[in-house]
């Protein structure tokens, strides 16, 4: 018990004895520690008031070298100042000296001018004598000299134009004719097309006239009924062994052509047999119209149309216009315009379509008013056809202003296929006409005297009074007449249109 006693104090004055000793280590610690820190704050301090004084040293040196610089460039700029005020005074001295100058020169002006003013009063005056002794000795004033002059001015010039102008004209026909020559007969030469010239079938041979009663029948009845069929007219008259078939509709001519043969052929003649041999008749030849058409598209390389432009292409086989054959001329057509145009340059595709498509209302012309230009490019332009093509179809007999040069090429592979010997005909009355047309459209004109139409109507000759019309008034004539002739008739090719214009002199000697 004691001993646990006697340990107890002995650790409770251990640790009053180590607290003890703690504390004063920390103490002594703790006075170094400050007694270190004042003396970094010492040292601190002296290099702060070191490095202030340098730079406070640094500072001034900087001050005075900016003073001195700053005064070395204030005494510069008042040398240049100084030197800048010596050139402004000499040269106002300058300036003072050139007003001087100007001054004289001015007034020196002004007395030449009133020299000149005075000279010029005297020449007016010695003008106006002069003048009036012209108009004395002239016995002419002033303003009908003038006039005469002006009139024989005149005169000379519209010599020298018209001679000028006719010059520029036949040189360019020259060279024009010589490359239109050359271009004409390579497209030619290409196009091997065979010359078609047919009607439609009109006139059915029959074996004999016996045949003719059969057609008729009892009372009419057969051929009232073949003709309500086909839609036609049957014309039985006093011609030999044949029968003639009647219809503006070239199609229905072709069905009735047909059936009315096979009907001869068959034998059995009566209405319920006509009807049905009618209506196996049209579907073949409407048959036959579609894959025309689509031959036509092959032959001509012009694909994508649409099939009921390719039926109305069809149509035209059964159609002529002065005996050729419209459907093998719009091959053509296309054939000769897409050579044109690979020779110029030009799109080729559209031009065959172009010329493919030209004639394409005269499939429907006969059931549709209008021309058959207007009525085939509204037809085209309906079904889709690409605008070039539908104005070459409108514009190529000038009802239409022609938007491009494939469109005149188209005219141009028409006018080639259609006035080439050989490619079509017409009727004694219808040339009789034309030529008349011709030489009355010359006559209208003033100032013609005579006209003749030559070469079968392919040329028209006007012969003018040399006193009403001079050279530029004929020249001018021959261009009117060609239009009136273009918007007034209808032609095959083209048609030329020379004025003469003669003038002569004629004396006695006596």
């Amino acid at each position: 018990m004691d001993n646990m006693l006697l340990v107890i104090v002995v650790g409770l004055v251990a640790t009053a004895i180590g607290a003890a000793v703690g504390y004063f280590v920390r103490h002594q610690v703790a006075r170094s520690e400050e007694k270190e820190h004042r003396a970094e704050i010492e040292r601190i301090k002296a290099t702060t008031e070191a490095h202030e004084r340098e730079l406070e040293l640094k500072g001034r040196d900087d001050l005075i070298k900016r003073r001195d610089e700053l005064e070395a460039e204030i005494a510069r700029k008042r040398n240049e100042l100084e030197k800048g005020e010596e050139r402004v005074q000499k040269r106002r001295e300058e300036m003072d000296r050139r007003i001087d100058k100007l001054d004289r020169d001015q007034q020196a002006l002004n007395k030449r001018q009133s020299q000149l003013d005075r000279r010029n009063t005297d020449l007016d005056k010695r003008e106006a004598t002069q003048i009036a002794e012209l108009e004395r000795i002239a016995q002419l004033s002033r303003d009908e000299a003038k006039a005469q002059l002006l009139a024989h001015v005149e005169t000379t010039a519209r010599n020298d134009m018209a001679r000028t102008i006719r010059q520029i004209e036949d040189e360019a026909k020259a060279e024009g004719e010589r490359r239109a020559r050359e271009l004409i007969a390579v497209a030619i030469q290409r196009v091997a097309t065979d010359q078609v010239q047919s009607l439609s079938v009109s006139v059915v041979p029959i074996s004999s006239d016996e045949m003719k009663g059969r057609i008729i029948g009892r009372n009419g009845r057969n051929i009232r009924a073949f003709e309500m069929a086909a839609g036609v007219d049957v014309i039985v008259d006093d011609t030999p062994e044949a029968v003639t078939v009647s219809s503006f509709d070239p199609v229905r001519r072709e069905v009735a052509g047909r059936a009315l043969h096979r009907l001869i052929e068959d034998g059995r003649i009566h209405p319920a047999h006509i009807e049905k041999l009618v209506d196996e008749t049209r579907r073949e030849v409407e048959a036959s119209i579609k894959e025309a058409g689509e031959q036509a598209a092959y032959e001509a390389g012009v694909p994508g149309l649409h099939p009921e432009v390719l039926r109305l292409l069809g149509r035209l086989k059964f159609r002529t216009s002065y005996g050729q054959n419209q459907w093998h001329h719009s091959i053509e057509t296309s054939l000769l315009a897409g050579v044109i145009a690979a020779e110029m340059g030009a799109d080729v595709v559209l031009t065959k379509a172009g010329g493919l498509l030209h004639d394409l209302g005269k499939a429907i012309d006969h059931e549709v008013e209008g021309t058959h230009a207007a009525i085939g490019a509204e037809f085209a332009r309906r079904y889709n056809v690409l605008p070039k093509v539908v104005n070459a179809i409108a514009s190529h007999h000038h009802e239409v202003a022609q938007e491009s040069v494939e469109a005149v090429i188209v005219e141009v592979a028409d006018a080639i296929s259609g006035s080439r010997p050989g490619a079509r005909r017409e009727s004694l009355e219808l040339y009789v006409k034309r030529i008349r047309t011709l030489e009355e459209i010359a006559a209208s004109f003033k100032g013609v005297q005579q006209s003749y139409a030559l070469q079968a109507g392919r040329e028209v000759r006007i012969i003018v009074e040399p006193e009403d019309v001079d050279d530029l008034a004929a020249i001018e004539m021959s261009k009117n007449i060609a239009k009136k002739i273009e918007e007034t008739m209808q032609y095959p090719g083209q048609i030329k249109v020379t004025v003469i214009r003669e003038t002569r002199a004629t004396e006695f000697a006596k």
